[in-house]
């Protein structure tokens, strides 16, 4: 059986999650972003046994299909955008729409009827996100990092990050590198 929850991003919802099975006795065999399938069929009493637990740890187990639908268009970019090495060369449409088998029209609408934004500003949130964590790390370049983001030029990477952040990405960096203070100097 499977079951839909909404605000599964990361590996610690996980963890979460499968704690909360195992405390209510039921079996996994698959525990993804925003899935779960058991091997069993869930009792109505366990269901709401499990929503109850999940709401505890900010987790929500869904019913609405339309909630659902928006929950994996939510889970496969966020697993896009920061879970693999790198994003996919062809159109961020047609990848979600491939992945999630429909049509990408339909589903940009119900994302911006129901969340109120695009689908595409979505994903440039979290691709901004995403830059803020690999210049932080410190491990690539901006050159690198635009490269990695699938950014046709770094002034394309820079002038969307200003626009979002309100910072270029080279005083973001020397802003983090200001904010710590080596021991010594304390």
């Amino acid at each position: 059986m499977k079951l839909y929850i909404k605000y599964m991003v990361s590996n610690r919802c996980k963890m979460m999650v499968k704690k909360s099975l195992k405390e209510l006795g039921l079996h996994f065999i698959v525990v993804e972003l925003g899935v779960v399938e058991v091997m069993e069929n869930i009792s109505t009493e366990q269901r709401e046994q499990l929503k109850i637990a999940l709401l505890d740890v900010g987790l929500e187990l869904m019913d609405d299909k339309r909630a659902m639908l928006i929950e994996k268009i939510k889970n496969v970019i966020v697993e896009m955008v920061h879970h693999s090495d790198e994003l996919p060369k062809t159109n961020f449409s047609d990848f979600i729409s491939t992945k999630l088998n429909h049509d990408y029209t339909y589903l940009a609408n119900l994302f911006s009827e129901v969340q109120g934004t695009t689908i595409e500003q979505f994903i440039i949130s979290h691709k901004i996100e995403r830059i803020k964590e690999l210049i932080i790390y410190g491990e690539l370049n901006i050159t690198e990092i635009a490269n990695k983001m699938n950014y046709s030029s770094v002034a394309h990477l820079s002038g969307q990050f200003k626009k979002m952040t309100g910072l270029s990405p080279s005083h973001f960096k020397q802003l983090k590198d200001k904010r710590r203070s080596p021991i010594e100097e304390i």
